[in-house]
């Protein structure tokens, strides 16, 4: 029995745009442009009409621009959205009030589209395919939950370290994980998020908003210390130092399933240098990137952590993480 193609919506209020994305979606098999849709308000209409398995949205578009449409389609007909626009070459704010929306990815598109949007086309339908695949339920769901866990931490921690690693949805659950720690936490948090290297100061920034906790990008000899969160940076992988003054580092070694940021980089070299004293987190992904990472900190005696099935919006590298064979807890 043949597999259906992935239906997809196509929103831009460029004419032009609209007939190269379709043009370049429907090149590959798996995929099928259904329709398009030149704003917000008929993208609405259209994705309760011919319910796309996902919309490949653009976010300036006049009167009923992006954000319209994805708070639209959550209340109407609740579906994947992929953000494709240049609006991140301006603003990433927009980006992430989307991700908060429901939306579950953004693709940047070039400063002169027409001229090399067809340069990306790989990534266009990488994209669009994976985000057909998201848990709208868990993103959904996240919207709606409040810190109700009050702000103590025991002294007697038994960790001295927080490893974290996320990818596609990350953004999001990462905000919900920053903003349940609590403000005299006794440990540093390390940050591995696959995204787009000028996202992440914007994203940082948002970070440091939320928490009473300080937020910064990872630079080489920060030492982390308690209640700091250092966020890699997306040009390099991020490590502990290989020596006893356990400081920010950046190595040129290249790992299989990822790179600037890797994951697994990070983790490892946690494992190495916090042994068991170390919790490693592994949350929403596309991919295995983290799962050898958080497998040598299980090794080491510390504690693993890998986001659930039902929580996450694309279960890919939390089941990698079990796959290997470690025995995690399950964070909802």
């Amino acid at each position: 029995m043949a597999i259906s193609a992935i239906k997809v919506l196509v929103v831009d209020d460029s004419a032009f745009m609209r007939l190269l994305i379709s043009d370049i979606l429907n090149a590959d098999k798996d995929l099928e442009v259904i329709d398009t849709a030149s704003d917000g308000k008929i993208a609405i209409e259209k994705t309760q009409e011919l319910q796309p398995d996902v919309v490949v949205l653009d976010m300036n578009m006049g009167n009923h621009d992006g954000l319209h449409a994805i708070k639209g389609i959550m209340k109407a007909r609740p579906t994947p959205i992929l953000i494709l626009s240049s609006v991140g070459n301006s603003s990433l704010e927009p980006i992430f009030e989307g991700f908060n929306l429901g939306a579950v990815d953004y693709l940047n598109k070039p400063d002169t589209k027409q001229k090399n949007l067809r340069q990306i086309s790989s990534e266009i339908i990488k994209k669009t395919k994976q985000v057909s695949n998201a848990n709208l339920a868990s993103l959904l769901s996240k919207r709606k939950k409040e810190n109700i866990n009050p702000h103590v931490f025991s002294k007697e921690l038994n960790y001295d370290i927080i490893a974290i690693g996320s990818s596609t949805g990350g953004p999001t659950a990462v905000e919900e994980v920053i903003k349940h720690l609590p403000s005299n936490l006794t440990v540093p948090v390390l940050i591995v998020q696959h995204m787009p290297e000028n996202f992440i100061p914007a994203f940082v920034a948002r970070l440091d908003k939320i928490t009473s906790l300080k937020v910064i990008v990872g630079h080489p000899n920060i030492k982390p210390a308690a209640g700091m969160i250092i966020v890699a940076p997306a040009h390099a992988n991020m490590i502990i130092s290989d020596d006893k003054k356990k400081k920010i580092a950046f190595t040129d070694e290249v790992f299989r399933d990822f790179n600037n940021p890797s994951v697994n980089a990070m983790m490892l070299s946690v494992a190495k240098q916090y042994g068991g004293r170390t919790i490693g987190v592994i949350l929403t992904g596309m991919g295995k990137d983290g799962a050898l990472g958080l497998k040598a900190i299980k090794d080491a005696g510390g504690h693993t952590i890998a986001q659930s099935k039902e929580t996450c919006t694309i279960f890919g590298m939390p089941k990698a993480a079990g796959d290997v064979g470690q025995s995690t807890s399950l964070y909802h």
